[in-house]
């Protein structure tokens, strides 16, 4: 779908569609750059509000994934216009509002159409010092993964769909994608952090490959230490996995291979197509002390999921 776009030649432009990476950075002075992302889906919970405090959160995770500071947001809107006496509309907005707020920054305006599956996202906007930037490509070998977010958003997503999502871990999922990863990206930056990006679509280990690719490491993840929410799995062996997700896990077959006690659940997993996932930060050994940390103080999980090591770029093992 990218395909078509021209190389570009501007030494302005620090980070492009060619990097993979998560959001388009441009510098406009030695020491700031601007930091642009966009980011819309379908509703995934039924309660509009919620969906608009995940969707902002998804948005505005693509900013901090690169160790910037939001500056301000704009509406992306599709909605039925035979159904905007409803409310739902200044719902979802409003929810989007109050975590544009939390966040710190405005809502400047946006753009909305007639549409008959309702969408609803941001554009974001921030700002970033070049030498800070947390891009996928700056990890090393011997560097740890941590991971600040549980897995599993997208199976409970599905689950809401088919009816069969108990209210626990749909509490537990909107509790989890409605928050901001600005502590995350705070912590990972007053750490050392060497890399960053965020789990969302492609999965852990679709994310995970751009960062080992564009780094030229391979990796290494530990199944047993990566977090889910509770009750995933057992949606998961009922059948509830998303379409995105079956084809994230047959994507990876052909960059990732498991160790034989790995479980088909645990892969799943390790491929569900996140909405507003955490962080997937590279740090120096030497630094992990500080990383667990700084996200303790700022009352934020990370979980030590893996590592980057010399070997063919991009490839990843799931082990044990």
């Amino acid at each position: 779908m990218l395909r078509p776009f021209l190389p570009v030649d501007d030494p302005r432009v620090l980070v492009d569609v060619a990097a993979t990476d998560d959001a388009a950075v441009y510098r406009i002075a030695e020491d700031r750059a601007l930091v642009v992302t966009l980011d819309f889906f379908t509703p995934i919970v039924d309660d509009p509000r919620d969906f608009g405090r995940i969707a902002a959160a998804n948005a505005l995770s693509d900013v901090y994934a690169m160790g910037a500071a939001p500056l301000f947001v704009l509406n992306l809107l599709a909605f039925p216009r035979r159904l905007l006496g409803e409310g739902l509309a200044e719902e979802i907005m409003r929810g989007g509002a109050e975590k544009a707020a939390e966040a710190g920054v405005p809502v400047l305006g946006g753009h909305s159409i007639d549409d008959a599956e309702p969408k609803y996202g941001m554009v974001a906007v921030g700002e970033v010092d070049p030498a800070a930037m947390l891009a996928n490509r700056g990890a090393r070998a011997g560097d740890a993964i941590v991971l600040t977010k549980p897995l599993g958003t997208g199976v409970v997503a599905t689950a809401v769909k088919n009816d069969a999502c108990p209210p626990e871990a749909l509490e537990a999922a909107v509790a989890t994608m409605s928050r901001l990863n600005r502590n995350a990206s705070e912590a990972a930056l007053a750490a050392g952090a060497t890399a960053a990006t965020d789990v969302t679509g492609y999965g852990l280990t679709g994310h995970l490959r751009n960062m080992a690719r564009a780094s030229g490491l391979s990796a290494r993840i530990e199944a047993g230490r990566v977090p889910s929410l509770d009750g995933v799995a057992a949606l998961v062996e009922a059948g509830h996995v998303p379409g995105g997700t079956r084809r994230n896990l047959a994507d990876s077959a052909q960059w990732t291979s498991y160790d034989g006690g790995v479980t088909e659940t645990a892969k799943v997993l390790l491929s569900d197509a996140q909405t507003s996932g955490g962080l997937l930060i590279s740090c120096p050994p030497g630094r992990m002390d500080a990383l667990q940390a700084e996200l303790k103080a700022k009352g934020e999980p990370g979980a030590l999921v893996g590592s980057f090591a010399e070997g063919p770029a991009g490839r990843i093992r799931i082990h044990l």
